[in-house]
């Protein structure tokens, strides 16, 4: 499996707000990790059985994280870069992950820390046609005394590859697992 990271603080780069809602299309932030019965509200995690499971085990009281968005997709638009797999589908998910810990959440230093031991432990695992990419960004976090304090999240993206939608979100599901593992082996540390 395929992992990366990078960081992205310009100021074109995409930034999260949290709490955030999409007051126009019904969607908004779910704190799952101190309400996890309201993982039956996203969605996305009752589509797709995996990423339901993948939310659950992350926003966990185990977990050092917590999510804040995500989305899945499948597609056969193939960038150059990833025709090394030499397949014409993927599906592709994104989730924005949080450190559960407020200190760590405005720490560059723990979030690049955190990202390098992710792509370190995920090279170790077995080869499939799928890919990881972490990218840490900023996040301005609003309080309910109306104080914001800037700091940072993670935008961790996966892509599995194959050659039709079923193979492709067979191979996405296998790597997803895998970065849960991970997470949750770090989060003992």
């Amino acid at each position: 499996m395929q992992s990366d990271y990078s960081i992205e603080l310009g100021a074109d780069d995409e930034v999260l707000e949290l709490p955030w809602s999409g007051h126009n299309q019904g969607l908004q932030y779910y704190d799952l990790k101190h309400y996890p019965e309201l993982l039956r509200q996203v969605e996305e995690a009752q589509r797709v059985q995996e990423l339901g499971s993948f939310l659950a085990a992350i926003n966990s009281p185990e977990s050092i994280l917590e999510t804040a968005k995500c989305d899945v997709w499948a597609s056969t638009d193939i960038s150059p870069e990833e025709e090394i797999f030499a397949a014409p589908v993927k599906c592709g998910s994104y989730i924005d992950l949080l450190f559960s810990d407020e200190a760590r959440r405005f720490s560059l230093p723990h979030h690049e820390n955190l990202a390098t031991s992710l792509t370190g432990l995920l090279k170790l695992a077995p080869e499939i046609p799928a890919a990881a990419e972490f990218l840490i960004r900023r996040c301005y976090y609003h309080y309910a005394n109306d104080q914001t304090n800037e700091g940072f999240y993670i935008t961790f993206y996966l892509f599995g590859y194959d050659s039709d939608d079923v193979s492709a979100h067979q191979r996405w599901a296998v790597g997803l697992k895998l970065v849960e593992n991970a997470i949750l082996q770090l989060s003992l540390r």
